[in-house]
């Protein structure tokens, strides 16, 4: 396993990041700990969850099976980063979401009790909060890392601007600020080049992408639906239709290197300059098992140079859009 750090800190973390999201909901407890255990024996150290997080469940049920996979012990906490977020409500009471200095000190408590733990690595805005004033998110956070409750600040799906204006208020209180963000990016989705990930790159900030494979399109799809094994409905099957030309010719790329497609895809992220760590959400340990053989995927510079020409990307704005 190869390790980076985090952002500008001095955070090391894996090149894959083992997203949680399907434990509970898609993957019972046992093969979620099986999982995390046989992320841990690769070298995986990089584990992202967040407070809502648990499907039909209820919310908070993925954090708990985390804590109790914990709470077994073996030296599993000490060597995983863990990262959790908060924004979405949990209830319907007020005060029960967003960002407020109320909610980050309930909400950071909760996941604590849930993960059993008495810290959080890297704890995540999980989306921008209008309504609440920069000084009060950092003036609470600052209390939580005061109290050793959080380590790290990162955000996820905030636009370029939300970055750069996170930041200025922090450097105004002398505090670290934001050291990662998380956001859809994808050789299908590449709205980030425009903004975030300049913002990213100017602000020392680590990029954590998510839906690597785009909800299973870049992972083989055309293949697996002619085999039968894979038949899609509703909103993904109208995305293959939309793009089913380039998603064909990139699976027939992909067999000409030797390579699975959606190992292809975690690669082509591993490439990208700005990017810390993919986000892979195994249901299976299988699942996991494919994800990790994208890091002795190498593409050189024409394998590259045809996956921009099947999908293109983004130049930096302005220059997309403007002389």
């Amino acid at each position: 396993m190869d390790y980076t750090h985090l952002g500008r800190s001095g955070l090391s973390v894996s090149r894959l990041c083992l997203g949680t999201m399907n434990f509970g909901p898609q993957t019972s407890e046992p093969d979620s700990h099986a999982i995390m255990d046989a992320a841990h024996e690769h070298g995986i150290n990089f584990f992202d969850t967040a407070n809502r997080y648990g499907g039909e469940l209820g919310v908070g049920a993925t954090e708990s099976i985390l804590g109790r996979w914990f709470a077994t012990g073996g030296g599993r906490r000490e060597r995983t980063v863990l990262a959790t977020k908060l924004y979405g409500a949990m209830s319907d009471w007020p005060n029960d979401g967003k960002l407020s200095a109320l909610n980050i000190r309930r909400a950071l408590d909760a996941s604590l009790r849930r993960l059993q733990t008495d810290h959080v690595d890297l704890y995540q805005f999980h989306h921008v909060d209008r309504d609440t004033p920069w000084d009060e998110i950092w003036q609470a956070m600052e209390v939580a890392v005061a109290q050793g409750k959080v380590l790290y600040a990162g955000s996820s799906n905030f636009a370029g601007w939300h970055i750069a204006t996170a930041q200025e208020h922090a450097r105004r209180r002398c505090y670290t600020g934001l050291v990662s963000e998380q956001s859809i990016y994808n050789l299908l989705t590449r709205d980030v080049e425009l903004e975030v990930i300049p913002a990213v790159q100017a602000n020392g900030l680590g990029l954590i992408p998510w839906s690597p494979l785009q909800g299973g399109l870049l992972g083989g799809v055309v293949r697996k639906e002619r085999e039968g094994r894979r038949r899609l409905e509703g909103r993904a099957k109208q995305s293959l239709e939309s793009h089913r030309e380039a998603i064909e010719a990139y699976e027939d790329l992909a067999a000409e290197l030797g390579h699975e497609p959606g190992d292809v895809a975690l690669a082509w992220l591993l490439h990208q300059p700005a990017v810390t760590a993919p986000i892979i959400g195994p249901r299976t340990g299988e699942q996991l098992e494919a994800a990790v053989r994208a890091l002795d995927v190498t593409l050189d510079a024409a394998a590259l140079a045809r996956l921009d020409e099947l999908f293109p990307g983004r130049r930096t704005a302005p220059e997309d859009y403007a002389w």
